[in-house]
């Protein structure tokens, strides 16, 4: 992890100085070829939108003879979580070694992260010190990149077999066969639906079961994906000099898993096979399995290790390979904004343990987004809530959240027994408590700015006093406690100088609901001149929800349809959406929002549009 204090630009300070760091490694890598230095190269298997459904894992329905040759050959690791429950935020961290929420926006889906230059793709450290890398094919970093200087190659036709000879290796494949999207159509099974287990969060329909079957199919063929390119390295002779990782980019994929910071969303398979003449790198014998944390931000600067390349400052990755590796006890993974609904998660987890955290607790888990809608589960699922037919466990996803979270992971693997209120877990909710605030404010997550403001950003929000994030926490914290006691304090923190501040007194008075009804009058001159559009939406919403809704509403309406940022037009939309019938004067502006080009705002539109009409069901298509 991060030193506390450090100068991120410690390493990199800007384009010069990532110019001669870079000349320096080539330096190193001349110096060890002029010794007859001989090092590993490195294969890393990705694949999509996947929890351990894997024999070697003790999944008895998983058909996965090459992972299983391939732990039995390495090491599987127990205890991984991606940095994000979404490919877009996780592969920030993948290639940069930065936790997303470093790098606002970032840590939202589908956003392109302010960074300073000197954040750079982990492979142009492999580059510059010898190594021809590639990517087949997928890039999806969340992030503008220099392609070209990332990559010698990035295409599907990326591969080592076209390096210079002699030049060691580090290639990427991505496999697209379990991505979430295999799971909208109909093909023919092969895995016995009846087979299956389903979790006791879901209702138990034959939809459910296919869905799960079908995942895994789809397990199966990226397993054969994985035995061509594991026999490709064989054929050229290279298996005994490349070191192999398999890994998931995120959890999921079925319903509650993916894009939700759970143990479902954030949990991924992670082997590593080393080769004979490397296994003094290794931190146990073949066919070991290991408990012990490992986080996917920590795989760049582990291979940058395992290189002999010096592995950056500023990166928050940890290795958990080679001679100087080491462990963590805490891994910490995230949700913020997913597609056009907006929410925010954080999370740690130790080897037993999973802690959540629900800053927005007043929005539900089964927020709908058109994109994962079209999952036959989830309509499944909608229908039988609706209905009245789900059980309490399975209802809690239509509910709003609790604020924290506490799972143990032994006993409770499913996540059902929600231990944070419990006396006997007091000092393990304090302790994960701690883990979590400490890791926020070393990671300046940048989360808790709204999405569009000017304070986002690697460099933006580190400027001194943009961003006083102890003090944006300790509103927030407030804020999700829901406990009117607070309400003075919130209303006083809606006129603070910081936007950030204001945005969550603002969210704490939402939040409050009826309680808030003393505070109109604060929340009344906010709406009216707060110079935050972000503050101001969530005022309205407020306000709106108290009773108040003809100023503010009006203002949601006019926000979602002039507003020149289209994310602040996705928050106002979202707000609209809670508003319920005082929303129906507006369908013409839901309307155009319905034909707006860009995705997010469209999609919500939509949805809205087709509540507002009374023509939704959870059948109902949504995603155009």
């Amino acid at each position: 992890m991060q030193k506390a204090g450090m100068d991120r630009r410690g390493f990199l300070a800007g384009g010069a100085g990532a110019a001669a760091a870079l000349g320096t490694m080539s330096a190193l890598a001349e110096r060890a070829e002029a010794a007859g230095g001989e090092r590993p190269n490195f294969l890393w298997f990705l694949s999509e939108d996947n929890n351990p459904y894997i024999g070697a894992y003790g999944d008895p329905v998983a058909r996965t003879p090459t992972l299983d040759k391939l732990a039995a050959e390495g090491i599987r690791y127990e205890s991984v979580h991606s940095a994000a429950p979404v490919c877009a935020p996780s592969r920030f961290a993948l290639l940069t070694g930065k936790y997303a929420e470093t790098c606002g926006p970032a840590h939202n889906m589908r956003a392109i992260a302010r960074k300073p230059d000197w954040i750079r793709g982990f492979p142009e450290y492999l580059r510059a010190a010898g190594y021809y890398c590639t990517n087949n094919v997928k890039t999806d970093y969340n992030a503008t990149v220099d392609l070209a200087a990332t990559w010698d190659e990035s295409s599907n036709r990326a591969t080592w077999r076209k390096r210079p000879e002699g030049a060691p290796f580090f290639a990427m494949f991505s496999s697209q066969a379990t991505h979430e999207s295999r799971l909208f159509g109909t093909t023919p099974l092969v895995t016995d639906p009846a087979a299956v287990r389903i979790p006791p969060c879901l209702p138990d329909t034959p939809t459910t079961r296919e869905d799960r079957a079908r995942s895994y199919d789809n397990m199966e063929r990226m397993d054969a994906e994985l035995a061509t390119r594991l026999a490709e390295l064989e054929a050229d002779g290279l298996a005994g000099n490349t070191i192999v990782f398999y890994f998931g980019d995120n959890g999921g994929v079925l319903p509650r898993s993916k894009r939700f910071a759970n143990d479902d969303g954030l949990r991924v398979p992670l082997i590593v096979r080393i080769p004979e003449k490397w296994r003094h790198l290794a931190p146990a014998r073949a066919g070991a399995a290991i408990d012990t944390p490992v986080s996917c931000v920590d795989l760049p600067g582990t291979v940058l290790h395992l290189a002999g390349v010096p592995v950056p400052e500023h990166f928050d990755s940890v290795p958990f390979l080679g001679r100087k590796r080491r462990e963590r006890r805490y891994i910490f993974g995230q949700r913020s904004r997913m597609d056009e609904r907006y929410d925010l998660q954080r999370s740690v987890r130790d080897e037993r343990y999973l802690y959540v955290r629900n800053y927005m607790p007043h929005r539900p888990y089964g927020q709908s987004m058109a994109y994962m809608w079209q999952q036959r589960g989830y309509q499944d699922w909608e229908q039988a809530h609706l209905d009245g037919t789900v059980t309490p466990v399975q209802e809690a996803f239509w509910d709003e959240k609790p604020a924290e979270e506490l799972y143990d992971l032994d006993r409770d693997p499913d996540q059902i027994a929600n231990l944070a209120g419990t006396p006997r877990h007091r000092d393990e909710l304090q302790r994960m408590r701690k883990a979590l605030d400490a890791h926020l404010l070393d990671t300046n997550d940048n989360g808790f700015i709204p999405e569009g403001s000017p304070l986002e950003g690697y460099d933006h929000s580190r400027a001194p006093g943009a961003f006083p994030i102890k003090k944006v926490l300790r509103v927030a914290g407030t804020a999700i406690e829901r406990d009117p006691e607070h309400l003075g304090d919130l209303a006083g923190a809606l006129g603070d100088d910081n936007e950030a501040v204001r945005y969550w007194a603002a969210q704490g008075l939402l939040m409050l609901g009826d309680a808030a009804g003393p505070a109109v009058e604060q929340l009344s001159a906010a709406l009216d001149g707060d110079p935050s559009p972000q503050v101001r939406v969530v005022v309205a919403e407020a306000l709106a929800r108290l009773g108040h809704t003809g100023r503010p509403v009006a203002f949601l309406a006019e926000t979602i349809d002039t507003h020149p940022s289209v994310r602040v037009r996705l928050l106002a939309l979202n707000a609209l959406t809670y508003v319920g019938t005082a929303a129906l004067p507006y369908l013409h502006v839901v309307d155009r929002a319905a034909a707006h080009a860009d995705e997010y705002v469209n999609n919500a539109g939509r949805y809205l549009q087709l509540v507002l009409t009374g023509a939704y069901t959870p059948q109902t298509p949504v995603f155009d």
